[in-house]
């Protein structure tokens, strides 16, 4: 990433330091300055300090990270690893909700319908896409989405990032708990294969209810809880600026959930975050999911569904 574009989180002010003096020293180098040799040395000092950041961040940091307005969002995945994507608009119910995107596509060549939850990226879509909160009418149409792919003997993929279900007066009188319920469980009833994959928030019941597959993906810099930080220090302490407290005990890392059974596997990120190289990000990811449909293959509808029950029955159940 380069130019006005770049965005630093406050853990990275050593690396925007040394990023600013890089371009300065570009800058005297295109005026005719014969300066590369000093540029490559902050240069590798720049990716060394990155390596050292990211190699120790705290769960605070990552959810940070996780929340970068330039990381890779649903939408992103789905242009850069699904071809001829149609996208369906709508619950049969009430309205669309464009908080949930979801469609189908091939996957490298293969049939496959894929739903996710998509934030925005400009103020714009920001608005139009209420910020990754889907609303009842978007669990309504994630449900109608994966009976259709069951009809029809399609897998389904899930990009989860949500800070979680939109909590305002107006979903909660159309029964967002209750969408929430059929969506999470439209998932279990599934007799085919699904993989979700969380790409950044995993946020509360609004994540599960399109996460719960029989893989759980989730990348390395990436979050997944029952509540979100701040929520957790205003309940515990009456107090939301104790939001990297909260995190820090909440237990909401892929390392961490990968220790508790919660998700299947870890993806690494590019150094840096996923933000600072999305085509590579984007590329790991498609190979994992790929990985993910070839393990479920072949298997009758009834083991997809019994080894899927069985996963989330074992959480919990067994030592870490």
């Amino acid at each position: 990433m380069s130019g006005p574009m770049r965005s630093y989180l406050d853990f990275e002010k050593p690396v925007a330091e040394l990023d600013s003096k890089i371009d300065e020293l570009r800058t005297l180098a295109a005026s005719g300055s014969d300066i590369h040799e000093e540029i490559e040395k902050i240069e590798e000092k720049a990716q060394q300090a990155l390596q050292d950041l990211y190699a120790a961040l705290t769960p605070w940091q990552k959810t940070q990270v996780a929340r970068h307005p330039q990381r890779p969002h649903c939408v992103d995945y789905i242009e850069g690893l699904i071809a001829e994507f149609t996208p369906l608009a709508g619950d049969r119910k009430f309205g669309d909700d464009e908080a949930l995107v979801g469609g189908f596509g091939r996957f490298r060549g293969e049939a496959v319908c894929v739903i996710g939850q998509e934030k925005g990226s400009t103020t714009e879509t920001r608005l139009r896409h209420n910020f990754g909160m889907a609303r009842p009418e978007g669990y309504r149409k994630a449900v109608r989405l994966m009976e259709m792919a069951d009809r029809f003997d399609l897998p389904v993929l899930s990009l989860v990032d949500t800070a979680g279900a939109y909590p305002g007066i107006g979903a909660e009188e159309r029964g967002q708990a209750e969408a929430i319920a059929r969506s999470t469980d439209a998932c279990l009833q599934l007799g085919v294969p699904n993989v979700a994959l969380v790409i950044g928030e995993g946020g509360s019941g609004g994540a599960i209810a399109i996460a719960t597959a029989n893989k759980v993906l989730m990348l390395e810099h990436a979050v997944y809880s029952v509540i979100s930080p701040e929520a957790a220090s205003s309940i515990l302490w009456r107090d939301g600026t104790k939001a990297q407290e909260a995190a820090n005990s909440m237990k909401i890392t892929a390392q961490d959930l990968l220790k508790f059974g919660v998700i299947d596997q870890i993806l690494a990120e590019p150094k840096g975050g996923a933000h600072r190289d999305p085509e590579a990000m984007i590329a790991t990811a498609g190979d994992a999911i790929a990985a993910a449909f070839a393990e479920l293959k072949g298997q009758g509808r009834d083991a997809i569904r019994a080894k899927r029950r069985q996963k989330f029955l074992d959480i919990g159940r067994k030592l870490a």
